[in-house]
């Protein structure tokens, strides 16, 4: 049980940590404050819970025409999200609930969340085992805390290069996500 939950944690570490649109948003918000930083990860591991549900409830049948919709919506989502932050001043006008649902959201239109969980998530479940979950969501808390901490103390002073690449990377993931839900339309 013990190695079960130890490999649950790497998984979620794993999850949690990659660059992408969602660690652009704490690393983001992390310079206005850890709350607001931790608030967005909270969100996301809450779409994580969702589809763990969803996973462990119905993987037998969800429809594979479902992650076109995803695709397409995530892509947008992000494109908008990042021409939200290129405009934003830092300031701490956003509350911790407005970031969590921006967490939220972002985690549920998220390709690479949703496709994470229609594969190593069910294999997890399959393979695994339920204790493996519990570790997996203690991975992603450890990240959620940790990454935001560590983003607000070394990373304030550079808030404005921050910003900027919280643009790009949000932008070009949006671009790339909408594209390949494009691709799976055709």
């Amino acid at each position: 049980m013990m190695i079960s939950i130890l490999l649950g944690i790497i998984l979620g570490l794993s999850m949690a940590a990659p660059p992408g649109p969602v660690n652009a948003i704490i690393l983001n918000e992390s310079v206005k404050s850890k709350i607001h930083g931790s608030s967005v990860g909270l969100g996301a591991m809450t779409a994580d819970l969702i589809f763990y549900f969803i996973s462990y409830n119905f993987r037998n049948f969800i429809p594979k025409d479902f992650l076109k919709v995803i695709y397409i919506a995530g892509g947008l989502l992000l494109i908008i999200i990042s021409t939200l932050i290129i405009k934003s001043k830092f300031n701490t006008n956003t509350s911790p609930k407005g970031n969590y649902l921006t967490g939220l959201s972002m985690g549920l239109t998220n390709p690479y969340q949703i496709t994470w969980w229609l594969t190593i998530g069910i294999f997890m479940l399959e393979n695994l085992g339920i204790s493996s979950i519990l570790g997996f969501f203690i991975g992603i808390l450890i990240w959620v805390i940790i990454f935001p901490l560590i983003s607000h103390k070394y990373i304030r002073k550079y808030s404005k290069y921050t910003k900027i690449a919280s643009f790009i990377i949000i932008l070009a993931f949006g671009f790339y996500i909408l594209l390949e839900g494009i691709k799976l339309v055709i």
